[in-house]
């Protein structure tokens, strides 16, 4: 099972006001396990930052004039995800950003139900409490110490263990095999009695014989 997490940072809020992604960042998954395969580009948004967003990540416009425009990357960011089923934290936000950046080249968009969205994951499973990336590493113990600012694949990254810890771990049923032994181990209460003799008594044997005789052309015998 192939799946991708996904994130992407932009100029601002609304594509339909004309912000423009300019960072992807991919990671990918097999059998809920990183394989190392990432898509990282940075994209040039033909436009002009706006200072709120580029003190959320950084990117300026003398960064992003020197890397490619959307129309000659979008090819290869398809090609990485492939069909695959994409993780995204707040699912909507990045699917609006790349669909309107898909229409705008003419090409079809993206099914909204590829999309598996970790904040409506978390809320279900936390039912009140914060559910931004920040606060989820901070609840399965995740360090993201170098997240000082945004970025789409240091945050993929981290994504990507929260997923993992959110469906139940990497290898739970590891995890849960781990914990029984450990109680196994720990169980200091249980009383263990001798073993009991297992020979069989004189009065035993002889009924056995007897029991034996009876038998009619025993396949033993042949």
């Amino acid at each position: 099972m192939r799946e991708i997490v996904l994130d992407t940072e932009t100029t601002g809020f609304n594509p339909a006001e004309g912000d423009r992604i300019v960072e992807i960042g991919c990671l990918e998954l097999v059998n809920h396990m990183p394989t190392g395969e990432v898509y990282h580009q940075y994209v040039n948004p033909e436009r002009m930052m706006p200072d709120g967003a580029f003190a959320v990540h950084g990117l300026s416009d003398d960064f992003l004039i020197e890397h490619p425009v959307m129309a000659d990357v979008i090819e290869g960011f398809l090609e990485f995800i492939g069909q695959s089923t994409l993780v995204i934290h707040n699912a909507d936000f990045d699917m609006r950003f790349i669909n309107a950046e898909l229409a705008a080249l003419s090409m079809d968009p993206l099914p909204s139900d590829r999309a598996i969205d970790t904040v409506a994951m978390a809320r279900n499973k936390f039912p009140g409490a914060p559910a931004s990336l920040d606060a989820l590493c901070k609840r399965f113990g995740i360090d993201n110490s170098s997240r000082d600012l945004h970025g789409a694949l240091l945050d993929a990254q981290l994504l990507a263990e929260v997923y993992l810890e959110l469906i139940g771990g990497r290898q739970p049923d590891l995890q849960l095999k781990a914990e029984a032994r450990k109680v196994v181990e720990n169980d200091t209460e249980t009383t263990r009695r001798e073993a009991r003799p297992h020979a069989p008594e004189d009065g035993e044997l002889a009924a056995h014989t007897a029991f034996m005789k009876k038998i009619e052309n025993p396949v033993w015998n042949e």
